[in-house]
């Protein structure tokens, strides 16, 4: 069976990004049969809404179990490549999604003046 992943997100109530704000709908898009396509896709809706800090997006594996935090440091606010030329720092994986969020935070708050600083949660 193939590999599905999922994009999911949308407008939260607040930074806690768990329930959606009045009148906003949970957005799913895919399912992709590659991670990088997901990827893809999780930038794009990620730059769309980069000015709003109640949007949240992540990718989900269909049907896993566990969940990762990604990301790093980049060139530039698109994204695309580390700072380093490194593949992007990956932290888990965590049996819980709370698990990965406080590590989510954690990395956030500890980047927080950078502004080519980026993390995400991925469900594996």
């Amino acid at each position: 069976m193939a590999e599905k992943y999922w994009v999911v997100g949308g407008e939260y109530t607040d930074t806690t990004f768990t329930e959606i704000a009045p009148g906003a709908e949970l957005v799913r898009l895919g399912p992709f049969t590659d991670y990088g396509a997901a990827e893809d896709a999780w930038r794009a809706k990620a730059m769309e809404t980069i000015d709003d800090a109640y949007a949240w997006f992540e990718i989900e594996k269909e049907d896993a179990v566990a969940y990762r935090v990604v990301g790093g440091i980049y060139t530039d606010t698109t994204f695309t490549e580390t700072a380093n030329g490194a593949p992007e720092e990956r932290h888990g994986p965590f049996d819980t999604h709370e698990q990965a969020e406080a590590e989510w935070r954690a990395m956030a708050m500890a980047t927080i003046d950078d502004a080519y600083a980026r993390y995400r949660i991925d469900k594996l």
